[in-house]
């Protein structure tokens, strides 16, 4: 690292640091009351794979797995907005 870069551990540790915990403890509390087996959190998990890549685009990836990649367009919305992860994961 060259002087004139900035050192974006020191930047950024402490602000992931904090979001990690905070999955940690969503994760827990998803234990305690029994809903860990929702799509959404099989989504998420399948996401937290990515994190321990070493190749360039985990950040997409991670997008790419909490994301709906389906194409057919649904006859009525059920409700108004997204559920932030797809309903079926294989």
């Amino acid at each position: 690292m060259s002087g004139n870069e900035p050192n974006l551990v020191d930047l950024g540790f402490m602000d992931a640091r904090i979001k990690l915990i905070d999955i940690a403890a969503f994760l827990d509390r998803l234990d305690r009351h029994g809903q860990a087996d929702d799509y959404r959190v099989r989504a998420l998990r399948k996401a937290f794979a990515e994190l321990d890549s070493k190749e360039p685009g985990r950040a997409s990836r991670v997008l790419g797995a909490l994301s709906d990649h389906t194409e057919e367009p649904i006859d009525a919305a059920d409700i108004q907005g997204a559920f932030g992860a797809p309903p079926e994961i294989s």
